[in-house]
């Protein structure tokens, strides 16, 4: 039977090393989590009278926390946590032990029974909390919570002020996937097909083999692959033969169903096979026209859902995985959209405007985005709402602007400094926690992944905190000294040069 794991306490834990320092960081991001909300919500996907028991929300989503945060494989994870107390604090043991709580293939179903859409909302709760609305009757002048109230008897509408910043911005989660050319696909599709037309005749039993001519098509493959700057015509014929040979295979499977059953094929193989026939039907389609681009393109066989996203970078121009939107407010980031097809992030100004409203309260102030949200529609959007869009003003500037200038470029620098944060935190996603090339294999775990980075680097923020408001004063203190000691140097030269005339 599923048993939730109760919340402990650090003086609870039995370790053989002493009492674990309250400061460690593995400590205090146990404190960070409401792991007891979560974990109704986590059980009911398991069942309560079958099976053996399944591992608590706690230690699931400690674990996914410890590896992103190392970056280590899933063996090395695990040997992580029997190493380290203060890693199985954080997963909810009661007392160290050298035994491993689990296996390493648990952490793939960590993954997947812990969605994106539980790690968004645990991420807004710890790091975006929302206003909250008292009783009080003495407070209700203070807490002007709502924008768009009822109109009143005077048809007036009570608008609380704007107030804080929210920065917009989108980036691409690269999957971990060769580099995909056509012959490459080709040739792949080609070898999975060869194992699927294998698996059919041995269930099948028939007295000959089709003959797939497989020595030789990875000969002509291995002939094209060898030559570093093929030409254009040498890639077309290239394609040519690995299409035929595709086609070839295709047509025995084809004839092999109909006197067997596709049963005795494994799940994955279905899938491949599947894939392999749109793919295809998408390459022949641009041999024919000669062409290279098709709507919805497969890049990846074993992962279909990865699409070519155009980035224009400066180390590559596209990328293939899936595009993200964040919003970040104070510092923190979140999620707003994973999408593996290619979308225009200026759709999602209003909804996460909206969103910032309805969690805070009230719109936010200035909106700091990049040139490809400040459209004619979501300016006018803004402007409506009294909220400030970063960024030149469209149109012919009139004369208040021109006098105005020196002021709008100020403001301009400073919203290009405030952006710089929002690209330090992708980058910071990106170096530290494993956004640069998603390895997850599956797409729903591949979604839980790059939430998780966000929501990692997210507690690193919250743990430097403290060190920031410590830099901080001792900086304040600093000047004060700084400038006093100044004061009294110049008192003292002052005084040493006007005393003897």
């Amino acid at each position: 039977m599923y048993k939730i794991n109760r919340q402990m306490s650090i003086l609870e834990f039995m370790s053989p090393f002493g009492k674990l320092d309250p400061e460690n960081r593995w400590v205090k991001i146990a404190e960070m989590i409401p792991w007891e909300k979560y974990e109704p919500e986590y059980a009911k996907q398991f069942c309560d009278d079958n099976g053996a028991p399944a591992t608590p929300f706690r230690m699931a989503l400690g674990t996914l926390i410890i590896k992103q945060r190392t970056g280590n494989s899933d063996e090395e994870t695990l040997r992580d946590i029997q190493e380290t107390p203060y890693m199985q604090y954080l997963i909810g043991l009661e007392e160290y032990t050298t035994e491993p709580p689990f296996c390493s293939s648990s952490i793939t179903n960590f993954r997947k029974y812990i969605p994106q859409e539980m790690i968004n909302r645990i991420n807004d709760e710890v790091f975006n909390p929302s206003k909250q609305k008292t009783k009080d009757k003495n407070d209700d002048d203070d807490n002007t919570n709502v924008n768009d109230s009822e109109n009143n008897e005077s048809g007036s509408r009570s608008i609380s002020p704007n107030k804080g910043e929210l920065l917009l911005d989108a980036t691409c989660a690269p999957a971990s996937i060769t580099y995909p050319t056509d012959v490459n696909l080709l040739n792949e599709a080609r070898e999975k097909l060869e194992g699927i037309i294998d698996t059919l005749h041995k269930h099948n039993r028939s007295p000959k083999k089709p003959r797939t001519y497989r020595q030789k098509a990875r000969k002509n493959y291995l002939s094209f692959a060898k030559n570093r700057k093929p030409s254009k015509n040498a890639v077309r014929k290239a394609v040519g033969q690995q299409l035929r040979y595709v086609r070839r295979n295709l047509g025995y499977i084809e004839e092999q169903l109909e006197t067997g059953s596709i049963d005795v094929l494994s799940t994955r193989q279905q899938a491949h096979l599947e894939t392999i026939r749109t793919l295809y039907a998408q390459q022949e389609e641009m041999y024919n026209k000669r062409t290279h681009s098709v709507e919805n393109r497969i890049v990846s066989i074993t992962q279909p859902w990865v699409r070519p996203i155009v980035r224009g970078k400066a180390r590559s121009d596209v990328e293939f995985g899936a595009k993200v939107s964040i919003s970040m407010i104070n510092g923190y980031a979140f999620v707003d959209r994973i999408g593996w097809k290619a979308y225009s992030e200026a759709g999602l100004l209003k909804s996460c405007v909206e969103a910032y409203r309805k969690k805070h309260g009230f719109y936010p102030e200035a909106v700091i985005v990049d040139k490809l949200y400040r459209n004619r529609d979501n300016r006018n959007y803004c402007k409506e709402r009294g909220i400030r869009i970063s960024g030149p003003r469209l149109g012919r500037p009139s004369k208040q602007d021109i006098s105005d200038s020196k002021k709008h470029k100020q403001q301009e620098r400073s919203d290009a400094s405030t952006r710089n944060h929002v690209e330090g935190k992708i980058g910071e996603t990106k170096t530290c926690y494993g956004l640069d090339r998603v390895a997850a294999k599956l797409q729903s775990a591949s979604e839980t992944v790059i939430s998780m980075a966000f929501l990692c680097a997210n507690i690193a923020r919250r743990l430097r905190f403290p060190l920031l408001i410590i830099w901080m004063i001792l900086a304040i203190c600093f000047l004060q000294v700084d400038f006093f000691f100044r004061k009294r140097y110049q008192k003292i030269c002052w005084g040493f040069y006007v005393d003897p005339m």
